[in-house]
């Protein structure tokens, strides 16, 4: 199959978002031609992977429509093609969460982000695999596995498996997904491209929000895309160029025609430079910021600290942040994943549901039950102990992940211990900012002696969106992103 993946020959396909929506407005090339190529590219690569639920062979008839809108020279995402999270409502489709126990019933309308996706110019090529209503970082469910485009044995993450997957393969330039406990971070990490949780409130949330602790947001390969998509997620046309400054930009003005000119002459302003551009921030970088008791691989822990450096050189001012999280936060984080799965399951026929999800509803139910679902341990983190532990950084940096992803297998036929287990072990550093609402990005620094990428969390407090996006953009100018072997075009 890899001999085959390296005959791709593709105009279009691996381009970046903001390459192929500047095309598309300046008619360089139709929609239909970026849909129909981004479509072959799923036919070819999607079966080793299994990034897909379905994939809208319609989109292409959407393209057409797209071709025929009166303002298409002027969407951001025009001609885009986007995968969607097979737990976001797009009309038409029925949204199964990865679970063969949800309705089969089509969505009577998009979801809200998935609107403003559209009213973007972006098309939906397909729905994206996750596994059992979103509740493990792994890619498994009743429709296959998702595997990691680095090491197809491995896991792709979760449970925004299927929309990473599909964006380190090539197989869409940014996706939607959701995060709930790390559900974008865990699974950018472990396919090695960027996804950002946006804090609580700026785009809106999933249908089941987890009493707000999911937030939609996007993945992507580069920080101008990143930047882009959430500008459109959010409605706030000021975030798409936050990725040069680490700052929010309102647009330029429209273009302007002089009284003095003729009618061909029209003033337009410069262009802004390629990369990104100096800023100065407090950063701060804790290499094992976990509890006692978590371990963080050595080359994780380095990769922390060659970010910081990175961005010392670049500007900053930066300084390590010595304190472990509170031995309690850990405990509280879990007991409320697991308070959300018993929610998550009510209504369900439990015959259809997997062994994995039976165990961890039950477990929620069983803590709710001894009053122990996690409720206080997250008004007082949310409350005072973030702020007082984070300490007075513009930004924190950490490891993304703890551990390199697990197998790719059929985790959903595993119990509690096996499942709760590896999720902790592998994956432990991101639900903290999920339980205050936090915004954070994963970006990929470098890659792992085993050969799969290496992705850091840095984390900003709220309103921080904008910092998050420039810094990425500075890492990424100094450690440029890679395509997985076998994966390039």
């Amino acid at each position: 199959m890899r001999e085959k993946l390296h005959t791709l020959v593709m105009l279009w396909a691996g381009r970046s978002a903001v390459e192929i929506a500047t095309a598309v407005r300046n008619g360089e090339v139709k929609a239909t031609t970026v849909v129909e190529e981004h479509l072959r590219v799923i036919s070819e690569r999607d079966p080793g992977v299994g990034a897909f639920r379905l994939v809208r062979e319609q989109a292409l008839d959407e393209a057409r429509l797209l071709e025929k809108r009166g303002d298409l020279a002027e969407l951001p995402l025009a001609g885009v093609p986007v995968a969607v999270k097979d737990n976001v409502e797009v009309a038409g489709e029925a949204t199964r969460g990865g679970s063969a126990a949800t309705p089969d019933t089509p969505a009577p309308e998009d979801h809200v982000t998935v609107a403003r996706l559209r009213a973007a110019g972006a098309v939906v090529v397909g729905l994206t695999n996750l596994p059992e209503l979103g509740l493990v970082a792994f890619g498994d469910s009743p429709y296959g596995i998702v595997r990691n485009p680095w090491n197809l044995s491995r896991t792709a993450g979760g449970s925004s498996a299927g929309s990473a997957a599909a964006v380190a393969a090539g197989m869409v330039p940014i996706a939607l997904g959701n995060d709930g406990m790390g559900s974008l971070r865990i699974p950018a990490a472990c396919c090695g491209v960027l996804a950002i949780k946006p804090g609580t409130g700026l785009v809106p949330a999933p249908a089941n929000d987890w009493e707000r602790l999911t937030e939609n947001g996007p993945l992507a390969r580069t920080a101008a895309d990143l930047s882009l998509a959430l500008s459109v997620l959010a409605g706030d046309p000021a975030l798409a160029e936050a990725w040069r400054g680490g700052r929010r930009v309102e647009p330029p003005p429209r273009l302007l025609r002089s009284v003095w000119a003729d009618d061909d002459q029209v003033w337009e302003p410069q262009p802004p430079p390629d990369g990104p551009e100096p800023f100065d921030l407090r950063v701060a970088y804790a290499p094992q910021p976990l509890p006692p008791g978590l371990r963080v691989d050595g080359e994780f822990r380095a990769a922390v600290r060659g970010a910081a450096e990175t961005l010392r050189v670049a500007g900053h001012t930066v300084v390590e942040h010595g304190r472990r999280l509170p031995a309690w936060l850990g405990p509280a984080s879990v007991a409320c994943w697991l308070a959300r799965a018993a929610e998550s399951v009510e209504g369900l026929d439990r015959g259809r549901l997997e062994r994995r999800t039976r165990a961890l509803a039950r477990a929620g139910r069983v803590l709710g039950a001894l009053g122990l679902d996690g409720v206080r341990g997250r008004e007082r983190w949310r409350g005072y102990g973030a702020d007082q532990w984070f300490g007075d950084a513009d930004a924190l940096i950490t490891p993304a992940l703890a551990a390199i992803p697990p197998r790719a297998e059929r985790w959903g036929e595993r119990g509690f211990l096996r499942n709760a287990g590896t999720n902790v072990r592998y994956a432990p550093a991101t639900a903290p900012w999920n339980m205050c609402g936090w915004p954070a990005v994963t970006v990929p620094l470098a890659t792992h002696s085993g050969g799969l990428p290496i992705g850091v969390q840095i984390v900003a407090p709220p309103g921080g969106e904008p910092h998050l996006l420039g810094l990425a953009a500075q890492l990424q100018a100094a450690h440029p992103p890679l395509r997985p072997p076998g994966f390039s075009f």
